[in-house]
């Protein structure tokens, strides 16, 4: 059996290493409005990386087909994927006022299981405070359908994560390094 031989899911996706991640949250799962706890992260692809983004839109069209039965539930027919919720967001029309989005597509992809963290050369990476909102880097993620109580679409599960390039941390919160990178004590009268 060779070992090389991929399985190719036409569900998954790994973006591209320009890929920003915002809302960082890979080390503890957190409750929203007391659900089940997830890791999360929402992914910013620019706009030029034209290749994940087709990936994508590829993977979300083939999660739409494996997941026909489940989006017809007990209805006549399966509803347009055009009618549907899509993860594929506009960063331009969603958050205009955010500049981290801007000319920019988002995913926000989470999973119940941590994902695995590595840096550019795959060692896994242990230090929490390298991962951060603002950082740059790769993320595997796989779309499936769901259907729940009423709510039909497509949605982005997140499998790992590799930490390519620092980024400028996002969510303004500034790092203690940046803080105290002068030794001026009159920053303030400038």
């Amino acid at each position: 059996m060779n070992k090389n031989v991929k399985i190719n899911n036409p569900m998954k996706v790994i973006t591209g290493p320009d890929t920003r991640w915002s809302y960082a949250n890979v080390w503890e799962p957190k409750s929203i409005n007391g659900g089940t706890p997830k890791y999360s992260v929402s992914l910013i692809i620019p706009k030029s990386d034209t290749k994940t983004i087709a990936k994508i839109k590829a993977a979300i069209e083939a999660a739409y087909k494996e997941g026909e039965s489940k989006l017809k539930g007990n209805g006549k027919s399966v509803p347009a994927l055009s009618v549907i919720k899509t993860p594929l967001r506009d960063g331009d029309m969603e958050r205009p006022d955010d500049p981290a989005y801007a000319n920019a597509y988002f995913v926000n992809a989470n999973a119940t299981s941590a994902p695995g963290i590595v840096d550019a050369d795959r060692n896994p990476i242990l230090t929490r405070s390298e991962v951060y909102s603002g950082v740059y880097g790769r993320a595997s993620i796989t779309f499936y359908a769901f259907n729940s109580s009423g709510n039909k679409g497509i949605a982005c599960g997140l499998n790992n994560l590799q930490k390519i390039r620092d980024g400028e941390p996002l969510g303004g919160k500034a790092s203690a390094e940046s803080d105290f990178a002068t030794d001026d004590d009159d920053d303030f009268l400038d």
